[in-house]
C-alpha cells in the first residue's frame, strides 16, 4: 500500500508541474492567448502531492515496510525510533524526495505570497520556473531514482538498516533538512531573476523584494553547515571539523554566492547598482546547488558523504549546463537593458566596501570550484586521477578570510556615497582600541603567530563594530517608536548579529587550529601516560551490546577523575562498518577529544584494529586537545539567529534615500 500510494502520488506531481509549467509557458509566450490552469491550483496540487509522498515513505519506514527496497536497505527492526524517521534521507533516492517535496512546499509558499500579484507576467514567469525545476526533481523519481520500487525476490524479516554513520548521531535529524532546505530557497531568487530577464523587466526591484527568501535560505544553509561539521566532528573520530571534501565544497560554493547576493543587494535596494551583478549571482548560487547535487549524488566523487552508486550523473550535469546557458545567456540578451542609471560616486563608501566584500566572496568560490572540480576534468582528460588537498584551499582561505574580517570591521562604519576619513576614524576608535587591546592580551598571554594574532584583533574590530552598528539601529528604532521586540528585528539589527556570530566562529576556527595538539598513546592497562599536562589511566575494555549495535568501550579515567568511554561499534544490520565513537570532554574554553584507535596482541574480540607493536592488553589512545573549538558550534547558532532576525519587518527609510533607491529602479 504504501509504494502503491507513494509511486502515485510522485506521478501526480510530475505530471501536474510538468503540464502546470509548459501551459502557463505556453500562455505567457502568445501574450496571455489560450489556456492555462491556475497557478494555485497547480501549485496546491504539486504541494499535496508531494506530502502524500513523504508520508507514505516515513510510514513505511516507521512501520518496516520491507516490500519496499529502499527501506529494505536503509531501516532495520532494530533502528531506534529516530532513525526510522531519518533513514527517508539516508540513501538517494529518499533524499531526492526530501529535496522535491521542500521544493514544492517553497514554491507554495512563494504562490501564497504573491497570490495577489499572479496576474503580473513577472510572478507567472516565476511561477513557471519553479514548477518546471520541480517538474525535473520529481522526474527523476518517474525514473532513475524511484524510491518505492518493489523488493526484488523474498521480503526480508528485517532490513540492513542506514549506513552505521547515520545511525549514531541524533544531528542527522536536522543537519541534511536545512541544507536541502538552503539548497531549495536559492530558486526562489533564480525564478524571479529569469522571469525578470525574459520580461525585460530589469528596472524593476523584483530581486530586492526576493531578498527574505534568500535570506532564509541563506540562514538554513548557514546553520546546516555548521551542525555538518559538528556532526563530523563528534562522528567521524579524527577530531576535525571540515576537510575540504568534496561534498563538503559543494555546500559551501552556493553558501558564499548566496552570502555576495545578499551583500550586494542591499546596494541595489539604496542605490539602483549591480543590476546585471545581482542577477547573475541569482542564477549562480542556483547552478552551484544544481552542480552540488550532482558531485553528491553521481557517484563521480569519492566521499564518506556521497552516494556512491547512483545513474543520476547525465541528467544533472546536463540540468546545470541548461540552468547555466539560460540563466547567463538571458543576461547576455538583455544587456542594453542592464545598465544602472547610476553610478559609484566613489570607492571610498559603502558601496566600494561592498564591490570589495562581493569580489572576494565571488572569488574564492571559484578558487573552492576549481580545486573541486579539477581532479574531475583531468581524470576525464588524461584517464589518471590527481588529488587537491586542503594545502590549496588553506592558502586561499587563510587571506580571504582575514580580508573579509577587516571589511566586517570596517564596512559598516562607512557611509553611503561617500565616506569621510574623519568621520570613519571618529566611528572606528573604540573598536580599533579594542581590536589592538585584545591583539596585546593575546600575546601576554604567549600567544605566537603573526596570522592567529591578527586574526583575533581582526575579529575583536568587526565585533565592537558590529555592535556599535546594532546599538544604534536599535536606538533609532526606539526614537522612531518601535517596540522592543520590534526594533531588535530587521537587517540592521540582523546583520550584525550574523556578524556576530561570524566573528565566534572565526575565533574558534582560528583557536582550534593553531592551537591544536594531538597524539596517539600506547596506554597499557592500569598504567597511566601523559599529554599536554594531562593523565589517561586505561582501566580496561567493557562490551557493550544492544539489539542496535555491539559496542566496544575503551574505559579511560582523565587526571584522576571522571571516566571517559571511547568506543568502536557495529550495528546490527551493517557487522561490516565498524564506528568510532569518541568521547568527548568539551568546555568553554576548548575540548578534549578521545578516541579508541587500536588494541594489542591479538585483540580481535575488541572490535579496533589491531596494532602488533602494541603491548597485548593496551590500547592506542587517540588524544587531540581543541582549544576554543565549541566557539564553531556557538557562532553557527548565533549565525542562525541573525538570520532569523534579519528577515523581520525592514525599518521605513529616510524620505531622501527613499526617492533615490526609487529613481535608481527605473528602466532605462
Amino acid at each position: 500500500m504504501n509504494g502503491a500510494v507513494g509511486q502515485v502520488a510522485v506521478a501526480v506531481a510530475f505530471a501536474a508541474a510538468l503540464l502546470g509549467g509548459v501551459l502557463l509557458a505556453v500562455q505567457l509566450l502568445r501574450s496571455g492567448k489560450g489556456w492555462a490552469p491556475s497557478p494555485v491550483a497547480v501549485v496546491s496540487v504539486v504541494a499535496a502531492a508531494g506530502i502524500v509522498a513523504f508520508i507514505a515513505m516515513e510510514h513505511a519506514f516507521v512501520t518496516h515496510d520491507y516490500s519496499l527496497q529502499y527501506v529494505a536497505d536503509n531501516n532495520a527492526r532494530t533502528t531506534p525510533f529516530l532513525y526510522d524517521l531519518t533513514g527517508m534521507w539516508s540513501d538517494l533516492e529518499g533524499s531526492i524526495l526530501l529535496w522535491a517535496v521542500l521544493l514544492s512546499l517553497v514554491m507554495g509558499s512563494v504562490v501564497l505570497v504573491y497570490r495577489r500579484r499572479l496576474s503580473d507576467a513577472v510572478v507567472r514567469w516565476a511561477t513557471t520556473v519553479l514548477l518546471l525545476v520541480t517538474a525535473f526533481f520529481f522526474g527523476l523519481m518517474v525514473g532513475p531514482a524511484n524510491p518505492f520500487t518493489k523488493t526484488a525476490g523474498p521480503i526480508p524479516a528485517s532490513g540492513a538498516g542506514p549506513n552505521a554513520l547515520l545511525q549514531d548521531n541524533p544531528l542527522v535529524a536536522a543537519h541534511p533538512p536545512l541544507l536541502y532546505l538552503g539548497f531549495v530557497g536559492t530558486t526562489v531568487p533564480f525564478a524571479f531573476a529569469i522571469a525578470m530577464l525574459i520580461t525585460g523587466r530589469v528596472g524593476e526591484s523584483w530581486l530586492v523584494a526576493t531578498r527574505r527568501w534568500m535570506l532564509l535560505s541563506w540562514t538554513a544553509l548557514s546553520v546546516g553547515i555548521v551542525l555538518g561539521a559538528w556532526w563530523s566532528y563528534q562522528v567521524l573520530g579524527w577530531g576535525g571539523f571540515w576537510a575540504w571534501d568534496p561534498v563538503e565544497n559543494a555546500a559551501l560554493m552556493p553558501w558564499l554566492v548566496g552570502t555576495a547576493y545578499l551583500h550586494s543587494v542591499l546596494v541595489e535596494e539604496r542605490r539602483g547598482l549591480f543590476r546585471v551583478w545581482n542577477l547573475s549571482l541569482a542564477i549562480g548560487a542556483f547552478a552551484l546547488t544544481v552542480l552540488g547535487t550532482f558531485l553528491t549524488r553521481s557517484g563521480v566523487v569519492q566521499s564518506v558523504h556521497a552516494f556512491s552508486n547512483s545513474t543520476l550523473g547525465p541528467l544533472l550535469i546536463g540540468a546545470f549546463a541548461v540552468v547555466v546557458v539560460v540563466g547567463f545567456g538571458l543576461i547576455a540578451l538583455r544587456g542594453d537593458r542592464l545598465r544602472s542609471p547610476v553610478t559609484i560616486d566613489t570607492p571610498f563608501g559603502r558601496e566600494g566596501a561592498f564591490v570589495a566584500n562581493n569580489l572576494a566572496f565571488v572569488g574564492f568560490a571559484l578558487v573552492v570550484l576549481l580545486g573541486t572540480t579539477f581532479p574531475l576534468l583531468f581524470q576525464a582528460w588524461t584517464n589518471q586521477q590527481v588529488t587537491v588537498g586542503s594545502p590549496y584551499f588553506n592558502a586561499a582561505a587563510l587571506p580571504v578570510g582575514l580580508f573579509l574580517l577587516f571589511m566586517m570591521a570596517v564596512a559598516p562604519l562607512m557611509s553611503w556615497r561617500a565616506s569621510s576619513v574623519t568621520v570613519l576614524w571618529r566611528r572606528a576608535q573604540l573598536p580599533a582600541w579594542m581590536a589592538a587591546a585584545t591583539m596585546a592580551i593575546s600575546v601576554l598571554a604567549g600567544l605566537r603567530g603573526v596570522l592567529t594574532v591578527t586574526g583575533l584583533g581582526l575579529g575583536a574590530f568587526a565585533a565592537a563594530s558590529a555592535v556599535r552598528s546594532a546599538t544604534q539601529a536599535v536606538a533609532t528604532a526606539r526614537r522612531q517608536g518601535s517596540s522592543w521586540p520590534t526594533s531588535l528585528s530587521g537587517p540592521s539589527v540582523g546583520g550584525m548579529v550574523v556578524h556576530v556570530g561570524v566573528v565566534l566562529l572565526a575565533i574558534g576556527i582560528i583557536c582550534s587550529v593553531s592551537f591544536e595538539r594531538r597524539s596517539e598513546l600506547a596506554a597499557p592497562q592500569h598504567a597511566v601516560v601523559h599529554f599536554d599536562g594531562h593523565r589517561f589511566e586505561f582501566l580496561g575494555l567493557e562490551k557493550v551490546t544492544s539489539a542496535q549495535k555491539t559496542a566496544t568501550v575503551a574505559l579511560v579515567r582523565i587526571d584522576g577523575g571522571g571516566i571517559f568511554r571511547p568506543a568502536v561499534s557495529t550495528f546490527a544490520g551493517r557487522p561490516d562498518q565498524a564506528v568510532g565513537t569518541p568521547a568527548i570532554d568539551s568546555g568553554i574554553g576548548g575540548d578534549l577529544y578521545l578516541t579508541f584507535d587500536a588494541v594489542g596482541g591479538n585483540g580481535n574480540q575488541s572490535g579496533g584494529q589491531v596494532l602488533q607493536n602494541l603491548p597485548s592488553g593496551a590500547i592506542a589512545l587517540g588524544v587531540v586537545v581543541e582549544p576554543m573549538i565549541p566557539w564553531i558550534w556557538i557562532g553557527g547558532l548565533v549565525v542562525g539567529l541573525g538570520g532569523l532576525l534579519a528577515v523581520g519587518a525592514r525599518r521605513r527609510a529616510p524620505r531622501r534615500e527613499r526617492v533615490v533607491a526609487t529613481t535608481a529602479t527605473v528602466a532605462p
